[in-house]
């Protein structure tokens, strides 16, 4: 059996090509043996692990009315837009299951405010998880858990392959970034993202205001350091294999058409198959030089 371990990187709206990674892999007969997850992919991650299918997660995304899927945030929330909707719809989809009842093991990743760290979230409901990994500081609320503060995973693990490979460390792992390096450019147009996420009476009353051009600013430098961060990190921790759909247009915010950005997934894991099946041979001829030595 072809069996691998696969990391999915953040990029908010950009999550949808996860979908098609997983079903294109899944069609070559790849075995997803393990999955981590970072922000959107974090989602993506859980549900796959959960027991959904890539058709019934882009299902489940498709059917989701974007334009009324966030609001703004509480008074007492330090935040943007809150993510109320967004639990109920978490609490429908996964009625409470918890990473002790994941079909293949599975595991988040979050940055703690209180304890400057990174966090693994691999106990717990799988919904919690998922509210901490997808809060981006400053749009979404921060998720509180005993005494720590957690946002956004994608702040210090933007593709969590360290993640993977510690779910899995006998398989190779194939990592997925939803960012373009930092040589590519990339832009945020905040007033029309949150035209298309909330009604457009309070957008249009946002738009007249500083704070959508700060919004703007701090999603593109956010953008940014994230593509800094996920270039590093890739480079100490390179993954077996990397894939990287051709999403960089899309805004974290974006409304998108959840069919067309899961193809660019697909697109993306068909054109590197000749590359993942050398990786596997190579591995697999690793993995069989160690066993025969430690027989001998």
């Amino acid at each position: 059996m072809k069996e691998i371990a696969v990391a999915l990187g953040g990029g908010g709206a950009r999550g949808s090509a996860h979908i098609g990674v997983l079903r294109a892999l899944e069609k070559e007969g790849y075995h997803i043996a393990a999955v981590a997850g970072t922000s959107i992919g974090g989602l993506v991650a859980a549900l796959y692990a959960a027991g959904y299918s890539p058709d019934e997660i882009e299902e489940k995304f498709s059917a989701v009315d974007q334009n009324k899927l966030y609001q703004l945030g509480l008074y007492n929330k330090p935040a943007l837009l809150g993510l109320g909707k967004v639990d109920n719809w978490l609490d429908k989809i996964l009625d409470g299951k918890t990473f002790a009842e994941t079909r293949i093991p599975c595991a988040l990743t979050a940055s703690d405010l209180n304890f400057n760290s990174e966090v693994t979230l691999n106990t717990g409901t799988l919904k919690n998880a998922i509210l901490a990994t997808i809060a981006i500081p400053g749009v979404f609320p921060p998720h509180a858990k005993d005494d720590h503060y957690l946002v956004d995973g994608g702040l210090l693990n933007p593709v969590p392959v360290s993640l993977a490979r510690e779910l899995a460390p006998e398989l190779p792992v194939v990592a997925v970034a939803l960012t373009a390096p930092l040589s590519s450019a990339s832009s945020y147009y905040l007033p029309a993202s949150l035209s298309s996420i909330i009604p457009n009476s309070i957008a249009k009353l946002i738009t007249r205001l500083s704070v959508s051009q700060a919004m703007d600013v701090f999603l593109h430098s956010v953008d940014i350091s994230n593509r800094a961060i996920t270039e590093l990190r890739l480079e100490k921790e390179p993954p077996d294999l990397l894939i990287r759909p051709a999403v960089d247009k899309i805004g974290l915010l974006d409304k998108i058409v959840v069919e067309d950005v899961v193809r660019l997934g697909e697109e993306a894991t068909e054109a590197v198959l000749p590359e993942l099946a050398r990786v596997m041979i190579r591995f697999n001829g690793f993995f069989n030089t160690l066993f025969r030595r430690k027989a001998s």
